[in-house]
């Protein structure tokens, strides 16, 4: 495996007042050699920065960090207006974008902005119709006309940047095979990892529907959400009773992280402070300068 083939990358989910500490903390991210950086989606929340607006201003002040949106609310993104967001962000950031893409999880939130409510299961078939109408709308070619049972266009130039890598945070038995079928990426939910009874339920089913599909599995990529500590000397226990990663020091992220990849297909990891919030600028740098570097060799050593 290659070191590019393995991403590092951090989440942090800013309010209004955190600007400043979200420009330093991505800057030192992009210094540091780190992959991506994602942003929550959570529009009806007044005190959040809109996820994609800061992602475009976010880019703008880096050179080398992709962005994701982990993952975005397509219910209050119109898919076709959506592949114009992206595909014109990743024209202006050089191709450093990732689309995170949900089903929409806090349905009565997203009502409350005057969405129609959809049941669980028309829900998962907007999400893998707005993946669709995205890639269709993205990388040129001829004016596409598309009659979903949820979304529509008619004769809509697609515009001539191709669609950035799609990573699901699917959950349920129907959008799981829906990555399986549309997508690149899948960011388990709930910060389930590769130990995790989910992860071990829900691949298989990715899997099988890519294999239906006529795709490799192999190329869906799975990049865990990983909370948890770092710490300045090991811990007796780098997992809960429940078998929840806790974290640790330094060396054991490193164990566990290269295992992770050579023992289990892990292919990328973001990084969350224990609490599931922003890791702090310490905690980051030894992140980006310790653990990436340590796993990346580990795994092609």
């Amino acid at each position: 495996m290659s070191a590019h083939d393995v991403v590092f990358g951090f989440g942090t989910h800013p309010g209004i007042d955190d600007i400043p500490g979200l420009l330093r903390t991505v800057q030192q991210g992009d210094r540091d050699g780190l992959d991506h950086f994602s942003l929550s989606d959570h529009p009806y929340l007044g005190g959040r920065l809109d996820a994609y607006a800061t992602l475009g201003f976010v880019l703008g002040s880096t050179r080398h960090i992709a962005g994701l949106v982990n993952v975005t609310n397509v219910p209050t993104r119109p898919p076709a207006m959506l592949a114009r967001t992206v595909t014109s962000l990743s024209a202006l950031a050089g191709g450093r974008v990732v689309l995170g893409v949900g089903a929409g999880g806090l349905w009565d939130r997203i009502a409350d902005m005057g969405v129609p409510r959809l049941s669980p299961g028309a829900a998962v078939d907007a999400f893998e119709e707005a993946i669709t109408l995205v890639r269709l709308l993205s990388g040129g070619g001829p004016p596409v006309t598309f009659e979903g049972a949820h979304y529509q266009v008619r004769q809509i130039e697609p515009a001539p940047v191709a669609a950035p890598p799609v990573w699901t945070g699917s959950v349920g038995p129907k959008s799981l095979a829906a990555t399986g079928r549309v997508a690149d990426g899948w960011i388990p939910g709930h910060a389930a990892d590769w130990l995790s009874e989910r992860y071990r339920t829900s691949r298989p089913i990715i899997d099988e529907a890519a294999a239906s599909a006529g795709r490799d599995p192999g190329e869906i990529r799975t990049i865990y959400n990983l909370p948890g500590r770092i710490t300045d000397r090991p811990l007796p226990a780098t997992r809960d009773d429940d078998g929840r990663w806790l974290g640790g020091s330094a060396a054991q992220w490193i164990e566990e992280l290269t295992g992770a990849v050579l023992e289990h297909g892990a292919s990328g990891f973001t990084l969350f402070s224990a609490d599931h919030g922003a890791a702090d600028d310490t905690v980051l740098a030894r992140w980006a300068q310790e653990i990436a570097p340590a796993v990346r060799e580990a795994v092609t050593s």
